[in-house]
């Protein structure tokens, strides 16, 4: 059996990106609606009770459009709301965070397991509890990294200023001896080299974007929803404002052009 509706993801903005690619590779026959909401970006700042409001209002957008599953490609929205959103819909979802943290205790030895991400997700402690909820024994040490958002949609992923970026905040692990560190925001995987060297050696570093993509296959799978050959598969970009910046700063995150683009009013979709 196959499914050839398109599979839903949805982000604040263009980090999601990502996450779209790591699919993208990963499963080449699947079609993929990608919404992001630049009217309102960035989550990583607003309350839970907002991201809850947006991630149903982007669900219910991507539901209308015959979705057959959904992967909330957002750090934030994954540790804030989807937990509430979920047993709403009428299809299976998943997000980034669930797929983060069991990646990286897998990958730990020591169970010292460091965390960066937007303050939102790291003042939720989301990814603190899922790892815990894993290896009740580990030591999480989280630290908020709000300016690798920037850095990465300006193309500024190495050179000096991010340099000085990684250094100052993750200067913050280097008393803590973790051997596993989670890039919980999906902009961070573009500034990995950076990051590694901030580090120095012997630090794994956990991709959520990739743990996500691998625990999409096996979602899709388990409910019987992979599409079967590869057709003629188009990909279709949403966003809520500023297409021109979408397209121009989304071609350095994917190394292609976007292809279909379109700007949308997702408050009002019925």
């Amino acid at each position: 059996m196959s499914d050839s509706r398109p599979l839903g993801l949805f982000d604040s903005g263009i980090g999601g990106l990502t996450v779209f690619r790591a699919i993208r590779q990963r499963l080449p026959n699947e079609r993929i609606l990608y919404l992001g909401d630049t009217a309102r970006v960035p989550y990583g700042t607003k309350s839970r009770e907002t991201v809850t409001r947006y991630t149903r209002e982007c669900a219910r957008f991507l539901l209308h459009r015959r979705i057959k599953a959904l992967v909330v490609a957002c750090n934030t929205a994954s540790a804030l709301a989807l937990p509430s959103l979920a047993p709403e819909l009428p299809i299976p979802a998943l997000g980034v965070l669930q797929p983060g943290a069991a990646r990286a205790c897998a990958l730990s030895d020591s169970g010292r397991i460091g965390v960066i991400g937007t303050e939102a997700t790291i003042r939720s402690g989301a990814y603190a509890e899922a790892i815990r909820g894993i290896r009740p024994e580990a030591e999480v040490f989280s630290v908020p990294s709000p300016l690798f958002v920037p850095l990465a949609e300006e193309g500024w992923t190495e050179g000096d200023v991010a340099r000085l970026v990684a250094r100052r905040y993750l200067s913050a692990f280097d008393s803590k001896s973790i051997d596993t560190l989670v890039l919980g925001c999906t902009h961070y995987p573009l500034l990995k080299g950076v990051i590694a060297e901030a580090l120095g050696g012997g630090i794994r570093l956990v991709d959520s974007a990739e743990a996500a993509a691998e625990e999409s296959e096996r979602m899709l799978e388990r409910d019987g929803l992979l599409a079967g050959k590869a057709g003629d598969v188009e990909d279709h970009f949403y966003v809520t404002d500023s297409s021109q910046r979408f397209a121009e700063v989304g071609s350095r995150f994917l190394g292609t052009s976007l292809g279909r683009l379109e700007q949308v009013d997702i408050t009002g979709d019925v």
